[in-house]
């Protein structure tokens, strides 16, 4: 049959094929099935994960009753179980060498537990750190045997020392995260509950920077490729990319989630992040990009 192509007696052509291909894509995206497995295990709501390291297929996942598990990513199961923490197990980080990690709880003490699991008998920390308020988040140094704590204060403590080398703080208010940079590994960002983000550098006693936005910031991510730039995930339902050097306004604004942004991660490459929101959604942002992927 001869087709008469007249766009004048075809008026709703252009709408009609714009709809057919918004629905091919639709479902593009629902048949992409990105959900692998679930791991199951834990008795109580999950507050805190970490990576390993040197093991793609090593992650580690901290409970609100103080349980810790180990889980082997290739087979989906769960390799070891501590019971670290009286209370919630509030951060945890793996060492950057992958032999062992540390986790801070409600109980006021940081705890080091080595990464392989014992031969024989009940499971102990290789070093228990008793503090005097209780610790929000933990974050390792990339290279030497230094870490860092916050609560009240930043602290930066050696592995063999019972007291911390230095305390950092800015401000009054209880801090929630702290992360090393990757790259520049004595630089670090924390964020706390009056809305500030501030940088330090470990080799200064004194915070470098400080910046303050609408609402409060959960935490931050550092690019692993980019020194200077990282990623905040903040409750006004937006992520805010920064360069460090230039904290007046941010880099980039990334807005899809429909409530508070809980946590941010880079991918290796630094091309990428995703962020997991109130909104029980997780959203894969390009780092150039003001929309999710």
């Amino acid at each position: 049959v001869p087709r008469n192509y007249d766009p004048l007696l075809h008026p709703f052509e252009v709408p009609r094929e714009y709809t057919r291909a918004l629905n091919a894509t639709k479902l593009e995206r629902v048949f992409a099935k990105p959900f692998l497995s679930s791991l199951d295990g834990h008795r109580d709501g999950v507050n805190c994960m970490a990576k390993h390291p040197k093991s793609l297929s090593t992650v580690l996942s901290g409970a609100c009753d103080g349980e810790v598990k180990i889980w082997n990513l290739t087979k989906r199961q769960c390799i070891r179980t501590i019971q670290a923490h009286e209370g919630f197990v509030r951060g945890m980080c793996a060492r950057f060498c992958g032999t062992s990690f540390f986790t801070v709880g409600d109980d006021k003490t940081v705890k080091q537990w080595k990464m392989e699991s014992p031969e024989y008998g009940e499971e102990e920390p290789i070093h228990t750190i008793l503090g005097k308020t209780v610790y929000t988040g933990i974050d390792h140094h990339w290279k030497e045997a230094v870490f860092a704590t916050c609560g009240h204060q930043v602290d930066i403590w050696d592995e063999q020392r019972t007291s911390p080398m230095c305390s950092l703080t800015w401000g009054f208010d209880s801090i929630s995260s702290v992360k090393f940079n990757p790259v520049e590994t004595y630089l670090l960002g924390s964020c706390a509950s009056d809305r500030n983000i501030v940088l330090y550098d470990m080799r200064k006693s004194t915070p470098l920077k400080k910046v303050i936005l609408n609402m409060r910031t959960n935490t931050l991510c550092w690019n692993p490729m980019e020194a200077f730039i990282f990623t905040a995930a903040n409750e006004d339902y937006n992520l805010y990319t920064f360069d460090m050097r230039y904290l007046e306004s941010p880099v980039m604004v990334h807005m899809d989630h429909v409530s508070a942004v809980l946590d941010v991660d880079y991918s290796p490459t630094g091309k990428e992040f995703v962020s997991a929101s109130f909104d029980k959604s997780v959203r894969i942002f390009p780092v150039d990009k003001g929309r999710s992927r």
